[in-house]
């Protein structure tokens, strides 16, 4: 992901994660053999790949999991290809996605021994509307959450943990947000769902307002001694300590709501005070990735990686540490239990399709 956002400048506008039936694998897996803007033998190579390991698992029948990115900007579809390589790997550069995460091993004839592409990818519009239609008839039916996929593990202690990758990584394209997803993936998780989304300021509300009780009460003693100090310095008069707790009462929910709806404005794009409230429902101005997770002890694994609230208190090498700017911006949110993953999922709906959207848009 981050390969392809900082060597293209593209926008990352969707993501959606699938687990492709086998009639979906079959119908993509055809579409690639007929392609005639790629050389046969390579279409022919893709396609025995896809269907043989895009497809169920043969001995569980649990699906696969597969993440679809879709990338918006002039010239997408070239800078994609030219960003993802070709099916060949150039090993000695490293430049493409596919020279780094691809493999093409050939034995001592000459004949391929091993083919992974690490992604697919579409070569020309019109393989990229083939494409998208179809898997975009599939996105309810095989796309969303995946929980149930071959390879993530079940188990009493199997948690689903929800993660944010917040707005400051998305206002331009960088690499921030895959070497974000890169340091998670340190967890041994699996990404289980994935959605670009604008956060509206309702959302916002719901989502955050567990914080709004908790800064109105833990900021009135910050707020009476700054009050306080300030009053002295400007009156040259000595607050008495009973004045003080009236000052931190008053003032301290005051400042609490105003430090909340930052948060909001943050994550949203809108202060929620300055948008009509018939507009609180619209999507946000900013965007964020939202990524669930799934695994044994995925909140405590997830947040050990992210780091302390506070950038600064945080151990080098996590999240917050090394793209964590102060106490709001930064970087990313991750669910502090299993139930407050499922109330923030609820709120959010990662499991939401968003892809058909963008297919309409373009190839309506």
């Amino acid at each position: 992901i981050s390969r392809i956002i900082s060597r293209t400048g593209l926008e990352l506008v969707a993501a959606r994660m699938f687990g492709p039936s086998q009639e979906l694998v079959d119908k993509y897996a055809e579409i690639i053999r007929g392609l005639d803007d790629s050389p046969k033998d390579e279409t022919e190579l893709l396609a025995h790949h896809v269907a043989h390991h895009y497809n169920p698992d043969p001995k569980t029948g649990k699906p696969r999991r597969v993440l679809m990115l879709l990338f918006e900007g002039d010239d997408a579809i070239e800078k994609v290809h030219k960003a993802v390589g070709t099916i060949r790997p150039v090993t000695e550069s490293g430049e493409t996605v596919r020279d780094t995460y691809g493999d093409y091993i050939l034995d001592d004839q000459g004949n391929l021994e091993y083919f992974e592409p690490a992604v697919t990818i579409g070569r020309s519009k019109s393989t990229v509307e083939k494409v998208l239609k179809l898997w975009a008839s599939y996105s309810e039916s095989d796309g969303g959450l995946i929980a149930d996929a071959a390879d993530v593990p079940e188990g009493s202690d199997v948690q689903t943990t929800l993660v944010i990758i917040k707005p400051d990584n998305f206002r331009f394209p960088s690499s921030r947000p895959g070497n974000i997803i890169n340091l998670f993936s340190s967890s041994g998780l699996r990404i289980i769902g994935a959605k670009v989304h604008r956060m509206s300021v309702a959302e916002g509300l719901e989502f955050y307002g567990p914080v709004q009780d908790v800064l109105r009460s833990k900021l009135k003693g910050m707020v009476a001694e700054r009050a306080s100090k300030a009053f002295s310095h400007e009156f040259a008069f000595t607050v008495p300590d009973d004045a003080k707790v009236k000052i931190g009462e008053i003032l301290g929910p005051l400042f609490g709501d105003q430090q909340f709806y930052q948060i909001i404005e943050f994550m949203t794009g809108h202060k929620p005070t300055d948008l009509p409230e018939q507009m609180h429902g619209e999507p946000g101005g900013v965007r964020c990735l939202i990524l669930i997770y799934r695994g044994r002890n995925a909140v405590d694994r997830i947040r050990k990686i992210l780091g302390p609230t506070d950038p600064s208190k945080a151990e080098p090498g996590s999240v917050r540490k090394e793209y964590g700017q102060d106490i709001m911006i930064n970087a990313a949110h991750a669910s502090d239990s299993p139930e407050n993953a499922k109330r923030e999922m609820g709120i959010v709906k990662p499991e939401a399709d968003t892809i058909n959207k963008w297919v309409n848009k373009y190839y309506s």
